[in-house]
């Protein structure tokens, strides 16, 4: 039977001719970090102090004796294995392998692991990492200048694309053992690979499972034997490949989150030699099927998820890695981000393609929680060259991460890139490029095709942005998937609601961290927008200057007042979010998703995030929990004229109900009532039209829709314009929280409970009042309540005139 000796203990790091403790899995900059070597480059302006470390080669070292590792001292009757292999789950990235002296092998590929045969070897194993900068550098002498949307190199080799930073990431290019190693001892064939397929057929779950091996013995006889639950099929071995199929009875389906469970099933593939169990492959898997609809419509073509038939408007979040050091990601890690995201509504998880094919914590986590997985392949803002040594480390790796992530019933998507195919359109880089490799060949050719071989289960898009064919602009919002960019580069956020594209699947707006976050990244700086600790936790082009332009649009510029003006662009990103989704979902089924980005962040960062760099959700992330409700209400205006509330439903039951209709100024008066009538159906919108006396007019005045505990508020005039009186509230202690009861209109009451404890944290974000209405905010974390301090983070609008 094939056993496994885990090898993450006892490794040193060399540095500087002294030997430093390594953690494996880890990276050099947090073991410099562990021994006291580097500062924390997370705080104040430390990224640029420890940027030499990535220009650096590091060895790691320990002594292994793969004879006997897996022979006890007084185990006299075990029979000695075959082989034995020397298993690397993830090298980042450039390394040369030696054991005892001896050359194993030479690797360049974050994204894949490697293999060796050590059989009766013994002594010092080194693992020795050249500078990632180095070799990226070479390769581009080698294969020529490409263009990128970043001067750093990242495009000339197979490794995290943002460890060399990016509009919200600092530049720490890493190093090390990232993911665990292991000695496995085996003989006569172990699993070299399996592929699921995982089918439906008329009610019935259909698991073949192809089976590769490796052998030590060509001519043994070989059987495998394959379990789902009491289902249990044989089949013989032909050489080194074999099929077994599974029919198992009227499953239960796997849903996304909203929609269903999420049941999932035990596969367990046994290899035999006779009656010898040789190996043994387990993992879950959920019955369901996916299509990807982008059939020609009146409106363009679409893109639209099919789940088990079920028609889905996405409610999705971009993903990054967690971390930009992946290795201290854990499994408890990824699942308290992943609910995080399922408790704010979210059902998709895409999977950005500037990051890595994440560990199987993250695909399990999203298993279990019904969240759909949109994979990139990692390819994003560049021109990457296609020749080699690229091409073939390109292939193995997707050939090896399509089987390794196949079995996930969550992952519903292969994508090409990110805003490649974009960018040789529109930046230029077709000119530049003067007919040299891109990464053409890989989206359209080598992908699709490794796709189709290997998992024909799953739909590929080529990129995303994509039109689905070069006879539309890569991003034409009438054809497949669509990046706006525009709004927040140079736009009010109004401008989302002038068109529909098919499916969003990026947009955003940026917003400094929580406060306590920003505490804790700035040790002993005075807080000011456009301090140098803030530049340096600031990484958009002009970032800062966006950030101003769109508060001024709305509510004028807080100059001097850090406070008001960190209170002011959480809201300013929470309403352009708030507008672009609730415009998108009420044009479904013509638009058919939606994808925020981004939900986390992998540092202390201003940023796009809906979760901080320490894990703090903003006020955007409760403002997606509103957002991405089965049910929301919206006021639009009708191209016809006049304003109609749009009803959301996407539940999976008919919505029938009386909407509330209340013209107010904003005193607090009630100019106009009326209710009326309306039937939402399931999974649909239903538009209920604003009669005309109804219809606020002036900066004074604005509509308030409600039903069912649902509301939608529509204001006339940018917040400097509104005459609103200043805003009275009283604030009391509750169990659990506080309570705030509205004299007056208050507008986005927001309290930053992380004022109150930096462990403290608020159940809800943006709050509008009318005069005499109270909300309770329960308060997870803080110790000492006190009203006079609950009072003081309490924020929300003022009158600016």
């Amino acid at each position: 039977m094939l056993e496994a000796t885990p090898l993450d203990e006892g490794w040193i790091l060399r540095h500087e001719g002294a030997s430093l403790p390594a953690a494996v899995p880890g990276c050099v900059h947090t073991d410099l970090l562990a021994a006291g070597v580097i500062p924390d480059p997370f705080l104040g302006r430390n990224e640029t102090e420890v940027a030499w470390v990535a220009r650096r080669e590091w060895t790691y070292e320990r002594t292994v004796d793969a004879e006997n590792a897996d022979n006890a001292a007084d185990d006299a009757d075990r029979s000695p294995h075959e082989q034995t292999d020397l298993v690397f789950d993830g090298l980042d990235t450039v390394a040369e392998i030696r054991l005892d002296g001896r050359l194993l092998g030479r690797v360049r590929n974050m994204h894949r692991s490697h293999r060796f045969d050590v059989t009766g070897l013994t002594g010092r194993l080194t693992v020795r990492f050249g500078s990632a900068y180095a070799e990226a550098e070479a390769v581009r002498v080698r294969l020529g200048e490409r263009p990128g949307a970043y001067a750093e190199p990242y495009q000339y080799l197979r490794k995290m694309a943002c460890s060399f930073g990016w509009d919200w990431g600092p530049t720490l290019v890493t190093a090390g053992i990232w993911r665990p190693v292991r000695l496995e001892h085996w003989s006569t064939a172990r699993i070299a690979r399996v592929r699921p397929l995982v089918s439906v057929e008329d009610g019935t779950g259909v698991v073949e499972l192809r089976l590769d091996v490796e052998r030590t013995r060509v001519e043994a006889g070989l059987t495998v034997e394959a379990r789902v639950g009491e289902v249990v099929a044989r089949a013989e071995l032909d050489g080194s490949r074999g099929v077994v199929r599974l029919r198992v009875p009227a499953p239960e389906l796997w849903w996304p989150r909203g929609y269903g469970a999420q049941p999932l099933y035990d596969v367990e593939v046994t290899l035999l030699h006779g009656a010898d169990r040789l190996d043994v492959w387990r993992r879950r898997i959920g019955f369901r099927t996916v299509e990807l609809d982008t059939s020609a419509d009146a409106h363009g073509s679409g893109f639209t998820l099919v789940v088990n038939g079920e028609r889905l408007f996405a409610r999705g979040v971009n993903w990054i890695p967690d971390d930009v050091f992946p290795s201290r990601i854990t499994r408890d890690r990824y699942r308290t981000r992943l609910t995080q995201a399922a408790d704010a509504g979210v059902d998709l998880v895409r999977v950005w393609g500037g990051g890595i094919y994440e560990s199987e914590d993250f695909y399990d986590a999203c298993d279990e929680l019904g969240l759909l997985v949109w994979q990139d392949f990692p390819f994003a803002c560049a021109a990457y060259p296609e020749e080699q040594p690229l091409r073939g480390e390109v292939e193995a790796e997707a050939r090896e991460n399509v089987v390794r992530l196949m079995p996930h019933p969550s992952l519903v998507l292969w994508n090409g890139n990110n805003e490649n195919l974009w960018g040789f359109r529109d930046w230029d880089w077709e000119r530049r490029l003067a007919g040299d490799s891109w990464g053409e060949g890989y989206y359209l050719g080598l992908l699709p095709r490794i796709v189709a071989e290997l998992d024909p289960t799953r739909p590929y898009t080529a990129g995303s942005p994509w039109s689905g064919s070069w006879r539309h602009h890569p991003n034409d919002p009438a054809h497949g998937t669509h990046h706006s960019w525009e709004v927040w580069n140079r736009e009010d956020y109004a401008g989302y609601r002038l068109s529909v594209p098919r499916f969003v699947a990026e947009f955003g707006w940026q917003a400094p961290p929580a406060y306590a976050t920003l505490r804790r990244a700035l040790p002993g700086e005075e807080l000011a927008a456009g301090s140098p600790g803030m530049l340096a936790h600031q990484k958009a082009d002009d970032g800062d200057g966006k950030l101003r332009r769109g508060l001024e649009r709305h509510f004028g510029f807080p100059q001097g007042d850090f406070d008001r003006w960190h209170y002011l662009t959480q809201v300013n990103q929470a309403r352009a979010i708030a507008a672009g989704i609730e415009h998108w979902r009420s044009h479904w089924p013509v638009c058919a998703g939606t994808v925020v980005w981004q939900l986390n962040d992998c540092w202390p960062v201003t940023s796009w995030a809906a979760i901080d760099g320490d894990g703090r959700e903003k006020p955007l992330y409760h403002e997606l929990r509103r957002l991405y409700a089965d049910r929301l209400l919206t006021v639009r205006e009708e191209r016809a004229g006049g304003l109609a509330v749009a009803v959301v439903n996407q539940s999976g039951e008919t919505w029938p109900g009386t909407l509330t209709l209340r013209r107010m100024s904003v005193e607090g008066d009630v100019l106009g009532a009326a209710e009326v009538a309306f039937t939402a159906g399931r999974r649909a919108v239903e538009a209920v039209p604003v009669p005309g006396e109804l219809v606020p007019e002036g900066a004074k005045e604005f509509l308030v829709a409600e039903a069912d505990g649902v509301r939608a508020w529509r204001f006339c005039a940018p917040d400097r314009e509104i005459p609103c009186p200043r805003p009275e509230f009283e604030v009391a202690l509750v169990p659990g929280g506080i309570e705030v009861t509205a004299r007056t209109l208050v507008r986005d009451l927001l309290l930053q409970a992380d004022r109150l404890d930096p462990a403290a944290r608020a159940d809800r974000g943006l709050v509008t009042l009318l005069p005499g209405e109270r909300v309770t905010i329960g308060v997870e974390g803080w110790e000492n309540a006190d009203a006079a301090a609950a009072r003081a983070a309490l924020y929300c609008m003022e009158p600016t005139r």
